[in-house]
């Protein structure tokens, strides 16, 4: 059964679309335009867990997304020119964005966004092309389904949840997901690591399988379509580090993913990018490390009011668990999130 947020969530949008809310309110709150959030895109995966499984889209819905946003009249515009673009009249604008860097974006995305001639940005991880860092929630995911038990020790005291059927295992991810989280980055990782050598997972493996190295994203980089931005050397929730680590981690990205593609990178994400997981502080250290603009997950359209802020901008997550073109719509007008932000414009506290 999926959890009672998710369920909150697939009714909320349900209600709009029935309701035609989101066509009577867009003008007023669907701002200048928005920034989409993408990650995986690619055919059904065995993902069971919602903490994961809305995090990749298929191929067919990525399209419907872009056809939806032609249909609305946004423009896709370039993540470069989005700045230009504040407090200028015309039409709506969509940047799309895709993190991580997966092998799948190249495969499966890339053909649709050349196809519909959509510029998009890529934001890399380089851990993660040179396979020195695991995509821990994925390996979580499988060692919680490699067992019939979940015995963690974690700082708190010990965490025990039988994992014996699916039903089982959703609830004990869940529970054990959310408890992680509220570790210091360092544990959790090493808990994790634990977990996963245990059940024989061959975390490193995975990341080689799924992720870009170097020599591709180099390829990928020569797309005219394509602007690489970084996303933190190891991918860790920038706000749980000291201010030495966590300043490290965005000016390194910046400096090695210029070195590996021999571009310019003058856009960053935070990784997780929600409020416990970027805030002032790294927003403060990505502008003095020079990006232009800074990516977040906290879900918002832009505003004009959005100009003096852009290393804090929201994004509109294409969540997985919720692939219908209508929820598209929805989220797009800027009601939902008017909804989350108690209807203020700026959320970057």
């Amino acid at each position: 059964m999926a959890s009672m947020r998710y369920l909150f969530i697939g009714l909320a949008l349900k209600a709009i679309s029935v309701t035609r809310a989101d066509r009577l309110l867009a003008g007023r709150l669907a701002g200048e335009g928005v920034i989409l959030t993408f990650h995986h895109v690619r055919l059904a995966s065995d993902r069971i867990f919602p903490e994961n499984r809305l995090l990749e889209i298929t191929p067919a819905f990525l399209e419907a997304v872009i056809r939806e946003l032609r249909d609305l009249d946004y423009e896709i515009i370039p993540l470069d020119v989005l700045k230009s673009r504040l407090g200028t009249p015309g039409k709506r604008f969509a940047v799309l964005t895709f993190d991580d860097g997966y092998f799948d974006t190249r495969d499966y995305a890339l053909p649709i966004l050349k196809r519909h001639e959509a510029p998009f940005t890529v934001f890399v991880t380089p851990g993660f092309a040179e396979r020195t860092t695991a995509l821990w929630w994925l390996d979580l995911e499988d060692a919680v389904r490699a067992r019939d038990n979940i015995e963690v020790q974690l700082p708190s005291g010990r965490f025990v949840h039988p994992t014996r059927t699916p039903d089982d295992q959703r609830a004990g991810f869940k529970r054990l997901y959310w408890a992680l989280r509220e570790l210091p980055e360092p544990v959790l990782r090493e808990i994790v690591a634990t977990m996963a050598a245990d059940a024989g997972i061959d975390t490193l493996g995975r990341v080689a399988r799924l992720c870009m190295d170097w020599g591709a994203l180099r390829d990928f980089a020569r797309e005219p379509l394509v602007t690489i931005g970084a996303h933190s050397m190891t991918h860790p929730r920038l706000k749980t580090l000291s201010d030495e680590a966590s300043q490290a981690e965005i000016i390194e990205s910046k400096e090695r993913v210029e070195k590996e593609i021999g571009k310019a990178v003058r856009h960053f994400a935070y990784p997780v990018g929600d409020p416990t997981s970027a805030g002032v502080r790294e927003f403060a250290f990505a502008r003095a490390a020079g990006f232009e603009t800074g990516v977040t997950t906290r879900p918002g359209v832009v505003f004009a009011e959005h100009a003096p802020h852009l290393l804090a901008l929201p994004r509109i997550s294409v969540n997985g668990l919720f692939q219908n073109i209508d929820f598209v719509r929805g989220l797009v007008s800027g009601l939902p999130s008017a909804a989350v932000n108690r209807g203020r414009r700026l959320n970057i506290g």
